[in-house]
């Protein structure tokens, strides 16, 4: 018997994630790495989660914590949520909240909502893989998003015909996107905005980062730009991701989704049908976290995080060779790498691995059509400073010797 044999067509555009696959170099100790997009453990809130979960088990509380719950999400969470989305300027209800488990599973929601085989999804290009990966079981059409672009809402949506299916959704991280740090300007966001609405499609906002600013304004979220023009938000169609993972912590899997009842709606029936409803102890954990203290958490990431990314800016401007270029990220996680052309990334990383013992992820993963080559990203959130030193050296060592 083959079993692969049964397998259903769509699996044949699945494919491991690169960063999952070099996430395991992490366990080799003389290796250091920018290639995780993982926050630093340190700065995880321990002593807050024991206390929490001391809470959620006791014995007043244990009969809700380990039973069955709701789909929607755990209530106090939900309504704490709703809450931090008014402070961002779209002021909503808990009606309007889901939890998921981690904002990845929203993606994967949303892509089974919208897509049909040949529908076309516009993406970043660059954009974030664990979104391709979400999206691509639905087997869509991948096609450029660009807001600043000359490409007409007419000549998207036949080029989206002409393959068979529709637009269906814009899909973006505005702020300090992940790979490559950018954040989208005011104008590019009512950009986004009106080329939806003269496609007539959604536009899912990943807001993973949205909290981890280190310089510059605030920029208000889509959705908020979208609510503040049409006064409802059950008649938006963007929809926000948020994700406690790059800030409270990743492992407990706790995301959300804010969006209008319709949509919410429908991603419950999803929700019934996958995992029921995610971890309650969790949820519970999270809550009583967030409500203690959530703002001054992360304003000492952002503290943290700030001092690393200034450290590996520094380290590149003193060990990068003429003709390498990099994004200067006003938060977030990551730094994005541009090098010559001509240059492979793939092939920069085996020799990096090789002769220097410094990982970090090939560009090529992040582009739809495998373009981008010549770039790669380096993760500043989990190498201590003086890692950051040695490995950007290394780098640089690396770089300089493919170009001789």
């Amino acid at each position: 018997m083959k079993i692969d044999s049964f397998f259903a067509t769509r699996n044949s555009r699945m494919k491991a994630s690169e960063i999952r696959e070099l996430l395991k170099l992490l366990d080799q100790p003389d290796v250091i790495s920018f290639a995780g997009g993982i926050p630093d453990p340190a700065l995880f809130p321990a002593e807050k989660f024991r206390d929490a979960m001391a809470v959620a088990l006791s014995d007043g509380q244990h009969a809700l914590s380990l039973q069955y719950s709701t789909s929607e999400g755990y209530p106090p969470l939900r309504q704490w949520i709703a809450e931090r989305m008014t402070q961002l300027g779209v002021p909503c209800g808990a009606d309007n909240i889901l939890i998921t488990s981690g904002s990845q599973q929203a993606l994967d929601y949303l892509g089974k909502l919208f897509l049909s085989p040949g529908d076309t999804a516009l993406v970043g290009w660059p954009t974030y893989l664990g979104a391709l990966g979400a999206f691509n079981a639905y087997e869509p059409r991948f096609d450029r998003l660009d807001p600043m672009g000359n490409r007409s809402a007419t000549e998207l949506r036949a080029e989206a015909e002409d393959a068979g299916g529709r637009v269906k959704f814009s899909y973006l991280s505005p702020d300090f996107a992940n790979p490559t740090g950018i954040t989208l300007s005011l104008e590019e966001r009512q950009k986004v905005l009106a080329q939806a609405e003269a496609l007539d499609c959604a536009v899912i906002e990943d807001a993973a980062y949205q909290s981890l600013r280190y310089e510059g304004e605030d920029i208000p979220p889509i959705l908020a730009l979208e609510l503040a023009e049409k006064g409802d938000l059950d008649q938006c169609r963007t929809i926000y991701c948020g994700s406690f993972s790059k800030t409270l912590s990743p492992g407990l899997r706790i995301g959300w989704v804010c969006a209008a009842r319709p949509v919410i709606d429908q991603m419950v029936l999803l929700k019934q049908a996958g995992d029921l409803h995610t971890a309650t102890l969790n949820q519970m954990a999270v809550a009583h976290v967030a409500a203690d203290g959530f703002e001054d958490h992360t304003q000492r990431l952002c503290a943290h995080y700030k001092a690393r990314r200034d450290r590996m800016l520094a380290a590149l401007t003193r060990h990068m060779p003429d003709g390498v270029d990099w994004t200067h990220p006003e938060g977030g996680m990551f730094v994005w790498m541009t090098l010559p052309a001509g240059m492979d990334g793939a092939d920069l990383l085996a020799a990096a691995l090789r002769d220097e013992k410094v990982a970090f992820v090939p560009g090529g993963a992040f582009y739809p059509d495998d373009d981008g080559r010549n770039t790669l990203r380096l993760n500043f959130s989990s190498p201590d400073q003086a890692q950051i030193d040695e490995g950007i050296a290394r780098l640089g060592r690396v770089i300089t010797a493919a170009l001789a």
